[in-house]
């Protein structure tokens, strides 16, 4: 993983793991490239769900007596 996918916004992670699929469904990928890849894949997924769930945590509903209340969605993460 390079330092700046620490760094990226929630889109910029995602195009980043569009990137790496691609180059993993190449034919021609060597090895070594394509283990790279994936365990560089692993760790952006990990923080595209780290960010989802800080969003997720931040979010407000409105409920039926028009009091803000926590979002709670029931989602496991992966």
């Amino acid at each position: 993983m390079s330092e700046e996918t620490g760094k990226l916004s929630l889109e910029e992670n995602f195009t980043r793991l569009e990137e790496l699929i691609e180059r993993l469904e190449k034919d021609d990928i060597p090895l070594e490239e394509a283990f790279r890849a994936y365990n560089e894949g692993m760790t952006v997924l990990k923080k595209c769900n780290d960010q989802i769930d800080r969003v997720e945590k931040q979010v407000l509903k409105l409920n039926g007596e028009g009091q803000l209340e926590e979002f709670e969605s029931g989602y496991q993460g992966v």
